[in-house]
């Protein structure tokens, strides 16, 4: 293995004139220089420890993944610069380790850490000791993310085949059970009984239809959550699209004592989207808005664009929902209403992943829910993401 300056000056060191130090010393900067430019551009943090894990080094990316400035952390403890990353209470002295942490601040990370000694290779010693340590990190956020997503759709999976064969041995006796009821409704008609008591039959098997209808549209939210049907995008006014959902909602919403305001953005861009199932989504989201406020409070209904996406936003006054619940509420089966199936939000946000968009939660527990829905304008193919961590503007390199 061919040897570094370093080595090579190590070697020379008795012999070198003391007018040549300064030109030696030169040559040991910029190799120094050199290499905390590479390690400076990578994107894998590296802190660099003495034995007594005290820290010697770390590159910008370690820096930016614990929203700290180096320079003012050489010479701290690890675990006094970093509070939670203690090495001793995972690692001896000669351990090889790679595990993986949560990183809250400056914002919330996953990283995998390897840690590896740094031992001592002189010849003269009988044994080799402990110099120091290297610590790589490794975002992983990504990954975990994914990670996340493969287990909650292979849960997802696993009772799809039975939700959908439940759903289709009910449908057909629900089918049948309706046209009795139909049958039953035609003869009460036409029978002969006085005239309270037919009222009284007749209410019952209005009831009871009701019922099966309602149970029909549950059956109906299980197999389009579990068999999705195929999209068919066209160019479509969004505005259009919401003023109908809304207008279909109408009377249910006032007969709660709930006020609608509308602010249907100007000029709104198309959008491509399948029409009927993003219907579906908006009802979803609308009905559970006012369902969340009871008997009274203030709906909102804003639309509007930006460069790369035009959005709706649908405000309640209702009791919002805490940030525990934010990561559960699109889960299938979880609901926070007493009567709830757990599907309208799951269905919403696999339409809206189907057209390539997003969905963003304010919430105020107590104070309400901003549920927006941003999809992705025709005229806009490609954007400029928000710089990550490790970018800086050309003028601040």
């Amino acid at each position: 293995m061919n040897k570094g300056f370093i080595d090579k000056l190590v070697e020379r060191i008795r012999f070198v004139e003391p007018e040549d130090v300064g030109h030696y010393l030169q040559v040991l900067s910029r190799e120094k220089g050199f290499l905390e430019t590479i390690f400076n551009t990578i994107l894998e943090g590296v802190i660099v420890t003495d034995p007594q894990d005290r820290i010697i080094y770390l590159n910008k990316t370690a820096c930016s993944f614990f929203g700290m400035d180096g320079a003012e952390h050489i010479g701290r403890k690890l675990g006094e610069a970093i509070p939670g990353l203690d090495l001793k209470s995972v690692a001896s002295s000669g351990d090889v380790l790679s595990r993986d942490l949560e990183v809250f601040y400056p914002q919330r990370r996953f990283l995998n850490f390897y840690v590896t000694p740094l031992m001592s290779d002189e010849k003269e010693l009988s044994r080799r000791s402990l110099v120091g340590r290297a610590i790589i990190l490794r975002d992983i956020t990504e990954a975990q993310r994914e990670r996340e997503q493969t287990i909650e759709s292979e849960r997802f999976s696993a009772v799809t085949l039975l939700a959908a064969g439940v759903a289709h041995e009910i449908g057909n006796p629900l089918n049948s059970l309706d046209i009795q009821l139909q049958l039953l409704e035609r003869k009460l008609r036409k029978a002969t009984l006085k005239g309270e008591e037919k009222l009284d039959l007749s209410e019952s098997v209005a009831i009871a239809r009701g019922e099966v209808r309602r149970l029909d549209q549950i059956i109906s939210q299980f197999l389009k959550a579990v068999r999705p049907a195929p999209m068919e995008r066209h160019p479509a006014d969004f505005n259009k699209l919401i003023l109908e959902t809304v207008q279909f909602l109408r009377t249910e919403i006032e007969n709660r004592g709930i006020k609608v305001e509308l602010f249907p953005a100007t000029n709104l861009p198309s959008v491509s989207l399948d029409s009927d199932q993003m219907r579906q989504a908006l009802y979803n989201v609308i009905r559970n808005s006012f369902q969340a406020m009871g008997n009274k409070g203030n709906l909102r209904v804003i639309t509007g664009s930006d460069d790369s996406h035009v959005w709706v936003s649908i405000c309640d006054t209702g009791g919002g929902i805490t940030a525990s619940e934010i990561d559960k509420i699109f889960q299938p089966y979880y609901s926070t209403k007493e009567d709830g199936n757990g599907l309208g939000l799951h269905v919403v946000q696999r339409i809206v992943r189907a057209h390539g968009g997003e969905i963003i939660l304010e919430s105020a527990d107590g104070k309400g829910l901003i549920f927006t829905i941003r999809l992705p304008r025709i005229d806009r193919r490609i954007r400029f993401l928000p710089p990550s961590s490790h970018e800086k503007p050309e003028k601040e390199k």
